[in-house]
């Protein structure tokens, strides 16, 4: 059986079939960053017993994962056969704070724990920023280092290559996108960055099968996560999962 593993965002994830609890063989790292996935862990970080209001128990859980730096460890136990990487997370500034880096994901703003005193005078380094950009090459190269001295060695790597779709479904163009609310984003910019993130990452990684699917790259207004530069038609998803399957992937039953 596959076990196929994740580190990205729900472009790649909302391949598979929504369910209470992870698809077999499905592991599912998100909300991340690799400025963030390999930082140490937050000092004095105080977690309850059930997701803070508004959040649900799987966001949550990926949210604390990025703050307690979990997520390498499952990974590894997990020992994928496919373990693919798409970077569409990659859109929030990060955060220095308490001897490490965090990302800023809408479910750390909605949880409260910015004000937690290991958060509470946390610095803020922009997404489009030199600083962000050298945090994140830091840890693309320490993860492909780390790939190549693990048994992720042996899993079948693949980059689900993305970009920010710049028109919905109809051709309208997008217009006022936001990253966070109160934020606007400049879609063109975020794709430059997405096309350098992607170029490192294959040149610092062992070789990788690339999936994409640009002629179906739309925004979707009945997605069903809503309209958003990166929920694609049903044809996108359809495109790519002829790609997985050729890549040996079962399609959920």
């Amino acid at each position: 059986m596959n076990r196929v593993a994740i580190v990205g965002s729900c472009i790649t994830r909302d391949l598979w079939p929504r369910q209470a609890s992870a698809p077999a063989g499905l592991l599912y790292v998100a909300r991340t960053s690799l400025g963030s996935l390999l930082a140490p862990p937050l000092a004095a970080f105080r977690v309850g017993a059930n997701p803070p209001p508004p959040l649900k128990r799987n966001p949550h859980d990926a949210l604390v994962a990025d703050l307690r730096k979990t997520a390498l460890a499952r990974l590894l136990a997990f020992r994928p056969t496919h373990l693919i990487f798409d970077f569409i997370d990659e859109r929030f500034d990060l955060l220095a704070a308490g001897g490490t880096i965090v990302n800023e994901s809408w479910e750390l703003t909605a949880s409260g724990y910015l004000r937690q005193a290991a958060l509470r005078n946390a610095r803020r380094i922009p997404r489009h920023s030199p600083a962000a950009e050298q945090l994140w090459l830091e840890g693309a190269t320490e993860l492909a280092g780390l790939v190549r001295a693990t048994p992720l060695a042996n899993a079948r790597l693949i980059l689900h290559s993305a970009q920010w779709a710049t028109r919905l479904v109809d051709g309208t163009p997008l217009t006022d996108v936001q990253v966070l609310p109160g934020r606007p984003a400049d879609i063109a910019a975020h794709n430059a960055l997405l096309a350098r993130y992607e170029a490192s990452f294959r040149a610092l990684m062992p070789p990788m099968e690339v999936m994409a699917a640009p002629e179906h790259r739309t925004a979707d207004k009945d997605h069903l996560w809503g309209l958003s530069p990166f929920h694609y038609p049903p044809a996108y998803y359809a495109a790519i999962w002829d790609q997985l399957a050729a890549m040996g992937v079962e399609r959920p039953a």
